[in-house]
């Protein structure tokens, strides 16, 4: 089992389960649809996310490191190994190649904010995007933050609790025509503020974004679900993965046996998704 499992074939064992999981999560969506028709189109949301194994250590010091696209669900719909977190960059075109993403909103960090990211998403997959500013665009960054956001009304508040932390986030979305990044339309500034519980400690931050979505496209409600999804999917997939399977714990680490594992994972995660197990830990227990 050890022998084969370093042998396969990373990249056509994740085409496979993103396949089959991308055909299923497609046909339960449209059976959901039906079955309860919104009021109005909901646009699917893909996060791209990166996360390293912490355990899998190569010989030669190397973690080994993996981007995904996972569905708002946190179903994952591909998957890549990449060298480092740096090399997400060169894999975000690969990754989502295969992806039909038409219509679709992508969500992704500030490493992955690449003009040449937002040119293939909008010209060549017929998607939208959020992306977040942070220092890689400096003059980018500086103008959004510099926005006269308090003459803005705040246009929407979630409060929720979670892992020891009650969080408020707060969205403002401004137009602004000419923004210099490939087909940007709007500016956000989300505000979150964490006070952990135990000991009342209370954190403030200010995160910046642009996003492809116009007013009559998506409202403040829409922009601050697509954020708040990301952030979502990202620590519970995290969670999930190393609480849950313990694969920060995962010491397997030969050939391509770390990633194959990886793989496994996220199979068992989308298959219980798809079953209709929200809570992962309790959908082992009966299938162990």
């Amino acid at each position: 089992m050890r022998r084969i499992l370093q042998r396969i074939d990373g990249d056509a064992l994740d085409a496979a389960i993103g396949g089959w999981l991308t055909a299923r999560a497609a046909a339960s969506r449209t059976s959901d649809q039906h079955r309860h028709a919104p009021a109005r189109p909901v646009r699917p949301a893909v996060a791209v996310d990166g996360k390293s194994l912490r355990g899998a250590m190569r010989a030669d010091g190397r973690r080994i490191h993996l981007i995904s696209a996972l569905r708002d669900d946190g179903i994952v719909l591909a998957q890549r190994e990449v060298d480092a977190k740096s090399n997400e960059i060169t894999a975000f075109r690969p990754l989502l190649e295969g992806l039909d993403l038409t219509g679709a909103v992508v969500t992704f960090d500030a490493l992955l904010t690449q003009t040449d990211h937002a040119k293939f998403l909008v010209e060549e997959k017929g998607a939208h995007y959020i992306a977040v500013l942070k220092g890689n665009h400096p003059g980018l960054h500086a103008l959004v933050k510099d926005l006269p956001c308090k003459e803005v009304p705040l246009l929407d508040r979630t409060r929720a609790t979670a892992h020891g932390r009650d969080e408020v986030r707060r969205l403002k979305a401004v137009t602004v025509p000419g923004l210099p990044f490939p087909h940007a339309d709007q500016a956000l500034q989300i505000v979150r503020r964490r006070r952990t519980l135990r000991t009342g400690k209370v954190s403030l931050e200010r995160v910046y974004a642009i996003t492809t979505l116009a007013v009559h496209q998506a409202n403040a409600a829409d922009l601050a679900e697509r954020v708040r999804g990301h952030w979502a999917i990202e620590n519970r997939e995290h969670h999930v993965r190393d609480v849950t399977f313990g694969e920060d714990a995962s010491r397997v680490r030969t050939g391509g046996a770390p990633r194959v594992m990886a793989s496994l994972r996220n199979l068992a995660i989308g298959a219980l998704l798809l079953a209709g197990w929200d809570d992962i830990a309790e959908g082992l227990r009966p299938h162990g």
